[in-house]
Parts: structure tokens; C-alpha cells; sequence
């Protein structure tokens, strides 16, 4: 297959970047990612890895984390919010890794594009079933995300398999059948530049197909995508909803429309709710560099998976006591439109803290792109940080370590104050 490294580059640096300053982040849990050989037909020998977290449900779900051209199934584990979303939800997360040139997944051969027709999609549904029968995964449970040829391939594995994936979630993508090509090639300038434009039953004839004579439920879908994209154009994200509203039988008017940030503007086909049909985020003037902070937590609430055995107690968190009780150490490292925090959080009361948020106002032109050991919303202005599941429990003269990676547009001040479950918090 013939790639240009440069086309996904910026997604590989940026993912590349963020993976470092995970190494300086505090401990994590025991689980670790681990590599599996064997694990059934293997048509074009992916590699795979997987996390199963140290807290599973007894029939824990399975979400399959697709990377980019030029990635790996490691460098997407490491550079995106999955695995810490497993880590508090439950389930368990599976990174296939492509093999062939340019490391992008076959989403245009004539095999890749129909049911059990070979190549890439064969292999990954093959370790859904090896998770199913290792780890007592759930099949009614199985959902498939991914960025770039991740995205892609997302849209390629709904059509082929609508009765193993119950859900998407596509960042950058293209519709299902947008890349074909027949001269074997693996690039469609055509469709990347955003000038493959079809009607929707076109689009929905071209996923039916993939599956003939299925009749059964087809799996919901989430897309995103930047307006600025220059590698796999915007109107792909319009074909993308013409597409699964097509398939899905709702209409191409959205029932709900909102902005989750101030950038982003969220739609919904065919239902208002988190559990509708289709869900569309477009965001406003950014480019081929999704997803960003936030967007991995609400794909994961998309699939509905965000009450799992290790999510916060539903109960009123513990209130650290007095003002004074707690105590924010917050240390900065910028550079020209980048920023990277430290936040350490201390329990200076007599008795423990069970379940936390930490509130905060970023200044003017901060947005944050990523985290670790926490969950941040919004990504601007004033922010709550909520504890994962392996750090709620903060002891009496104990701490825990957070921290985030931001963009800014000069301004790399800090937050002048904070709050913990309501009560001020001494700084310094």
C-alpha cells in the first residue's frame, strides 16, 4: 500500500508528544498493556494488544481502540484517554495494530469491504472473539472507535459486521465505501479531498451490501471532525451522517442540537438523548488532530458505558472539611502554544476523602487537549476535574497526582483559586 508519512503526521507527533509526558504522570494501576499472538484468523497478520483493567465487570464490555496511519496499536493505548476510561468504567480495550506499509488498515480493497471477504476486519473481529471467550466478554457489549484509518476502519467494521459492533465512534473519518479502489491501492484522493459526494440511499446501499440479506439491528454511530481538516477533507463528516442516518432509518434533520464547548457543535438523528441513533460533533476550526480532550469520555458515554464497576460512588462525595482542608500544588511547563500542568492535591484534614472534584477557572485562552488521572470538563473556562476510579479515595495527610495538557494563546497564568467538593482549598 502506498502512504505518505506526512499524511497522518500530525496526529502521530501529537500522540507521540503526549505519550512522554504520561511517563512523568503519577503511578498507575497495576494493569499493563499486553500483547496476544494466536488469537484466531488472521488474514493479513495484525498484531494485538489489549488492557483488561485490575476491576472488571463479571461480563465486562469490549471496546476496540483503532490508531492511525503511521501509529500502533501501543502508541494509540498510550496517547489517548481509553485505557484510563477502562480503568474507571470497566471494560476491557483491545488495540489491533496494522502491519503493512505506512501502518494504515485496509479500508478500500474489495476484501476489506464485504463480510468474512478477508484482510483487516477479519482479523480484528477475530480478537473481539478471543476476548469474548479469554476474559467472559460480552457480546451484546462490543463496541469499535478510532481516529483517522482508526476512523475508517470503524466505519468499515459497522457495515461488515452490523451483528458483532453494537456502536461507533469515528474521529476523522469517511463513510463506509468512500476509500474503495479496485487498481489496489490503498488512497482515494477523491474521497479524502472530500469530493466523493452521494445521495443517501447511495451511501446506505453501500453498507447493505457489505452484509447481504441482513436484516437484523444496525449499531449506532458517533462522528466527529474538524473543519480545518486538510488530510481527510470536512465534507466527509456531511457523507458520514447522509450515511448512518440512511442505514439507521431516521431522518437527516436533527432532533437536538447543542455546543458541548464553545467550538463544538453537537447534532442528533432520530433521537435527543445520549442514546440517540446517530451523533455528529463538528468542531469548529480544528484540524486532522482528533480527538481532543473530553471527546474519548464522550464516546465512551455514547456507548453507554459509563457505569461500570469502577465508576465513582453515585453517593455525595466526601466534603474535605473546613476551607483549608486540602491544599492544590499547581506547577506549569509552557512552550509558544502549549502548555502541560502538574496538580497535586492534598488532604490536610483528620479523616478521608471518598470521591472528589476539584473546581477551577483556566485563564483566558486555555483550552485543555488531554489529561491523565482525572476527568476534565469543560475544556475552558472554569473546569471540573472528577477522580478516576483508582485514585476517589484521597487519605487523611495523603495526596494525589493529576495533570493535563492544554493549548494557549499567550496567557500561560495559573487557576488564582480552587475547590474541592465545595470547600475552598489553600494554594502553594
Amino acid at each position: 500500500m502506498r502512504m505518505k508519512a506526512k499524511v497522518f503526521g500530525a496526529v502521530a507527533a501529537a500522540i507521540a508528544l503526549m505519550a512522554t509526558w504520561l511517563v512523568f504522570a503519577p503511578s498507575a494501576p497495576a494493569a499493563a498493556l499486553t500483547e496476544v499472538t494466536g488469537f484466531g484468523s488472521n488474514p493479513s497478520n495484525l498484531r494485538m494488544h489489549l488492557y483488561v483493567p485490575d476491576t472488571v465487570a463479571p461480563r465486562p464490555a469490549i471496546v476496540v481502540a483503532v490508531h492511525y496511519c503511521t501509529g500502533s496499536g501501543p502508541a494509540f493505548h498510550s496517547g489517548t484517554e481509553f485505557a484510563s476510561l477502562a480503568d474507571r468504567y470497566g471494560f476491557i480495550v483491545v488495540y489491533p495494530s496494522a502491519t503493512r506499509s505506512g501502518n494504515c488498515f485496509d479500508v478500500s480493497s474489495p476484501q476489506a469491504l464485504r463480510r468474512d471477504g478477508g484482510s483487516d476486519p477479519v482479523g480484528i473481529v477475530s480478537m473481539v472473539r478471543y476476548v469474548e471467550q479469554r476474559h467472559n466478554g460480552d457480546p451484546s457489549r462490543v463496541y469499535v472507535t478510532g481516529a483517522s484509518s482508526g476512523a475508517m476502519m470503524t466505519n468499515v467494521l459497522l457495515g461488515d459486521y452490523p451483528d458483532v459492533f453494537k456502536a461507533g465512534a469515528a474521529f476523522m473519518g469517511v463513510p463506509f465505501g468512500c476509500f474503495a479502489t479496485t487498481d489496489g491501492s490503498g488512497w482515494n484522493s477523491t474521497c479524502a479531498n472530500g469530493n466523493l459526494i452521494r445521495t443517501p440511499p447511495q451511501w446506505g446501499d453501500l453498507v447493505r451490501a457489505a452484509y447481504p440479506g441482513y436484516s437484523g439491528p444496525r449499531p449506532r454511530m458517533q462522528v466527529f471532525h474538524g473543519t480545518e481538516d486538510t488530510t481527510l477533507r470536512y465534507p466527509n463528516f456531511g457523507e458520514e451522517i447522509k450515511q448512518w442516518t440512511n442505514v439507521l432509518g431516521v431522518s437527516q434533520t436533527p432532533s437536538f442540537t447543542d455546543r458541548p464547548q464553545p467550538n463544538w457543535t453537537r447534532t442528533r438523528y432520530g433521537g435527543s438523548g445520549v442514546d440517540a441513533p446517530v451523533e455528529a460533533i463538528s468542531v469548529q476550526g480544528v484540524g486532522h488532530s482528533l480527538p481532543l480532550g473530553g471527546m474519548a469520555d464522550m464516546a465512551i458515554r455514547f456507548f453507554g458505558l459509563t457505569g461500570g464497576p469502577t465508576s465513582p460512588p453515585t453517593s455525595t462525595p466526601t466534603p474535605p472539611g473546613d476551607p483549608g482542608a486540602c491544599r492544590v500544588t499547581y506547577t506549569v511547563n509552557a512552550w509558544n502554544t502549549g502548555l502541560t500542568t502538574g496538580i497535586t492535591i492534598a488532604n490536610t484534614g483528620s479523616a478521608p476523602i471518598n470521591g472528589w472534584s476539584l473546581v477551577f477557572t483556566l485563564p483566558g485562552g486555555q483550552t485543555i487537549t488531554s489529561g491523565w488521572n482525572a476527568t476534565y470538563a469543560p475544556a475552558s473556562g472554569q473546569v471540573t476535574a472528577r477522580n478516576a476510579g483508582h485514585n476517589a479515595t484521597i487519605p487523611a495527610n495523603g495526596s494525589v497526582g493529576i495533570g493535563f495538557q492544554a493549548t494557549h494563546t499567550g496567557n500561560t497564568g495559573k487557576p488564582s483559586s480552587f475547590t474541592l467538593n465545595g470547600a475552598a482549598c489553600a494554594v502553594g
